[in-house]
């Protein structure tokens, strides 16, 4: 529920409640936060309002915290970027949870010494402009990261050996994303050697602006290793210090790593992984993938988590 719409001029000062915002696609239409940034719209929770107002024995106004929108019934900070708020035609996606607080540019700050803005406010861009005002609801839609895991194995696909990389896979991937409290959805393929088929698969994968898609098998330089030579012509972005760094790491007791072609890029809106068809391999991957997995699927989309 929005309790109440506030702006101001300024920076670092009071916002003003209003019976009226209009969103565009840089902010709240004259207010000093709005522009073409991450920050556009700020949005605090009556939750962590009142907390403060114990906490601090102060009564605490809408606009006080700066926020542009002042809400009721989730406890904001614990959404996630790339969550999205609809309210009728208005799409607002999140694109920050809290900020650095400078202290002296804020006004409750200057006045008390703290603020819950920094821990606990959010801060959104708008996707879809429109009028907001007291009483209107938003609907709070959790960003649900697609996933598609590929195995290419001739053996495994006739049935001559269970798969075991594609499944490990899954189970990192899972317990890396729940882990965080993200929500996900898996599709898994297990396919022949066949440039085709994975071909085939991928392009569908950019069609479906899949997040994340991770292949296994096919790496090396084998008479049926094509994975990476399918991959290339199809990236956008080639993210070579990855896998670079992952075959140096674990080449430099093991040479036979070194004969791995793993790739890693942009692929449209997907990220793209190809690892060796070993377990072992997917877990030594997958660790130092995982390092900057959420700082990569954040600067696709453009957010600066810096």
């Amino acid at each position: 529920m929005v309790l109440s719409v506030n702006t101001s001029i300024k920076k670092g000062t009071l916002k003003n409640t209003v019976k009226t915002i209009e969103l565009n696609h840089t902010g709240v239409k004259g207010d000093a936060h709005s522009g073409h940034w991450n920050r556009q719209v700020s949005l605090l929770g009556e939750e962590s309002i009142r907390k403060f107002e114990k906490e601090h024995g102060r009564k605490v106004l809408p606009g006080e915290f700066a926020e542009n929108i002042t809400t009721s019934g989730i406890e904001l900070w614990k959404t996630h970027p790339l969550d999205r708020f609809t309210s009728g035609d208005i799409e607002l996606e999140i694109t920050q949870i809290g900020k650095e607080c400078h202290g002296t540019y804020c006004t409750i700050f200057k006045e008390i010494g703290d603020c819950v803005m920094p821990k606990e406010g959010i801060f959104c861009r708008v996707l879809s402009p429109g009028q907001l005002h007291a009483g209107m609801e938003f609907d709070y839609h959790p960003k649900i990261f697609r996933i598609m895991v590929i195995t290419l194995s001739d053996r495994a696909a006739s049935g001559e050996y269970e798969d075991l990389s594609g499944p490990r896979i899954r189970e990192l991937v899972k317990d890396f994303f729940e882990s965080r409290n993200l929500h996900l959805f898996i599709h898994y393929s297990l396919i022949p050697d066949d440039p085709h088929k994975l071909d085939e698969l991928l392009h569908k994968a950019n069609e479906d602006l899949i997040d994340l898609v991770i292949t296994t098998g096919g790496t090396g330089i084998g008479p049926r290793d094509f994975t990476p030579d399918v991959v290339k012509p199809l990236l956008d972005k080639e993210i070579p210090g990855i896998m670079e760094m992952i075959r140096m790491k674990y080449g430099a007791g093991k040479p036979n790593v070194l004969v791995s072609r793993s790739v890693a890029g942009v692929m449209g809106k997907s990220l793209l992984f190809t690892l060796p068809g070993s377990v072992k391999a997917v877990n030594e991957y997958l660790t130092e993938i995982f390092n900057s997995l959420i700082h990569m699927i954040y600067m696709l989309h453009g957010l600066d988590t810096h």
